[in-house]
């Protein structure tokens, strides 16, 4: 049965060769013009951020990928098949994660449980006899758990997995959310502001993670740290006004004199100085 969302002709060869493309997507709402005819693309194995000022589009755009918006005009592909008429609760199915603004745990489940929780598209058990423990299949409910407990450690939060989120920092919930979308082996991991309330030393971290998740999936994030974004990703599009002003690499929009004055400021300029500082002391 084919997955709801996707047009159900046969896959194409090249499938696993194509990444995520948005291709003149244009999104209204009422009289207010939120997307413009916005294009852009995540390659296979590529982290690429959506950055722009407060009421740009990018949550927008996030929303419209993860089906909770449809769009006015444009199209959407997905491993080279057309992506529309899905719900938010076929992403997994589609091979799509998403993690929220906050961290999104059920605060009545263990870091373990929670993370298990992500695994839900791929059991044959519900999720409801998963949560009673009336799993169908024991040899399931092991494999969930070993899974779930790997992730966590591979994260570097396993001593936390049988805590419950309120008695956790919060850079370690953030780890958490994260397990929980990759333990669904997604192809697409849509990050929304990964960084925001973390410490220096956590965004250091993330943004190694992220670096080394690229063998596993794909990255589109939306992040307002400048520091983080210029680290981390491949390629970066400029969002403002619901239109698509810059595309490229982190140099590239550095080295962007009416990027980084419009819509960047004081952000990139203060990259560039870390930057060099760094580069300074390696040299003396």
């Amino acid at each position: 049965m084919p997955v709801r969302g996707l047009q159900a002709a046969s896959t194409p060869a090249h499938a696993d060769d194509a990444g995520l493309e948005v291709d003149q997507l244009t999104v209204r709402f009422g009289g207010l013009l939120a997307l413009d005819e916005v294009s852009l693309a995540v390659a296979p194995h590529e982290v690429v951020g959506l950055i722009g000022p407060n009421g740009a589009g990018k949550t927008t755009l996030f929303n419209v990928v993860s089906g909770f918006v449809r769009a006015t005009r444009g199209r959407i592909s997905w491993r080279g098949r057309p992506l529309r008429g899905h719900r938010a609760h076929d992403l997994g199915r589609l091979g799509i994660a998403r993690t929220l603004q906050g961290v999104g745990l059920c605060q009545g489940l263990t870091a373990i449980e929670n993370v298990a929780c992500g695994a839900q598209p791929s059991l044959h058990a519900g999720l409801g006899s998963a949560l009673s423990g009336l799993w169908r299949s024991s040899r399931e409910e092991r494999r969930i758990e070993n899974e779930a407990a790997a992730l966590l450690a591979e994260l570097g939060v396993a001593d936390c997995s049988r805590r419950l989120p309120g008695s956790l920092p919060y850079g370690v919930q953030k780890r958490v959310a994260l397990a929980r979308a990759l333990i669904g082996h997604p192809r697409l991991l849509l990050l929304d502001e990964p960084a925001s309330g973390l410490s220096a030393d956590d965004i250091d971290d993330l943004s190694s993670l992220l670096h080394g998740l690229r063998e596993r999936t794909s990255v589109l994030l939306v992040e307002h740290r400048m520091d983080f974004v210029m680290a981390t990703c491949d390629r970066i599009v400029v969002l403002n006004f619901g239109e698509v002003v810059a595309t490229g690499t982190p140099a590239e929009i550095q080295a962007s004199p009416e990027v980084t004055e419009a819509y960047l400021g004081d952000a990139v300029s203060a990259v560039q100085s870390r930057t060099a500082e760094g580069s300074a002391d390696a040299a003396g």
